[in-house]
């Protein structure tokens, strides 16, 4: 395991990636760590981020076998002191060299999935524009856990796609219904978007927070900020109960990503 890993993190890595390479055998390519156990530090509510690159597209019974067992390398966020939420999302190597955009994941797991999963339904290989910004991501601060390091695998990932995913991602909180529940989730989110369309790099949420929060007018600056804080622990998440702000919010940060990412996708 990675030599900056927690013992107690380290632990529930490894188990994950002892579950992930027993299910995928000889399919396996690599296991790559990324996001904020590397990057940014990890929060309180924070997931811990897997990469994993398979030969070959999956069976869906190998995928759903696997993410049933997952569930027992993961927690709730905020339930289990030594246990974080894993969220790991895997790609065929096929699919990404040579490199093409939009790119087709083969399966997602996260815990917002659980009770899904628990009940045998399982989401199968879709097209997913976001991976195209999450591999940006692990080519910039991921390590590989098995297998070659990410830069021996895919990349580079061109601008102009990355800007491309941004507009897509964008184009899927369009109301209330879209976000509800997930209101801090998709404010970072969409923090981190901001900083990326305007200035073509990646950094941590929190970080992109308070980049983003000191551009804001005042009445979007305490959306971020209060998603940022209950994000790090330090105030509760009640962003649901501003759901006003929360939406006036959205839509103007919408506007902004999409006219700096449209400039760029070009």
């Amino acid at each position: 395991m990675h030599a900056s890993l927690p013992p107690a993190l380290g632990a529930q890595v490894a188990q994950a990636a002892a579950i992930i390479s027993h299910h995928l055998r000889d399919n396996l390519v690599a296991i790559h760590l990324f996001g904020s156990a590397l990057h940014g530090g990890l929060k309180p509510l924070s997931d811990v981020d897997l990469l994993v690159v398979v030969k070959e597209p999956l069976r869906g019974d190998i995928g759903n076998a696997l993410m049933a067992e997952l569930l027992n390398a993961s927690a709730p966020p905020g339930v289990n002191e030594a246990i974080r939420p894993l969220e790991v999302t895997m790609v065929a190597r096929s699919r990404i060299t040579p490199w093409r955009h939009p790119v087709r994941r083969e399966l997602q797991f996260g815990e917002w999935l659980r009770a899904d999963i628990e009940a045998g339904r399982f989401e199968g290989s879709i097209v997913d524009p976001d991976v195209t910004i999450l591999l940006s991501k692990v080519l910039l601060h991921g390590t590989s856990l098995v297998g070659p390091e990410p830069r021996e695998l895919f990349g580079p990932i061109p601008t102009s796609d990355v800007m491309q995913a941004l507009l897509e991602t964008a184009a899927q909180w369009n109301a209330p219904e879209d976000w509800a529940g997930e209101e801090r989730h998709i404010v970072l989110a969409l923090a981190r978007m901001w900083f990326t369309a305007s200035t073509g790099a990646i950094t941590s949420k929190d970080d992109a927070a308070h980049w983003l929060a000191e551009r804001l007018p005042e009445e979007h600056r305490t959306i971020v900020l209060g998603a940022a804080a209950a994000y790090r622990g330090e105030a509760d998440d009640e962003l649901a109960h501003h759901p006003d702000a929360v939406s006036a919010f959205i839509h103007y940060a919408r506007a902004a990503i999409v006219e700096m990412a449209a400039a760029r996708a070009i």
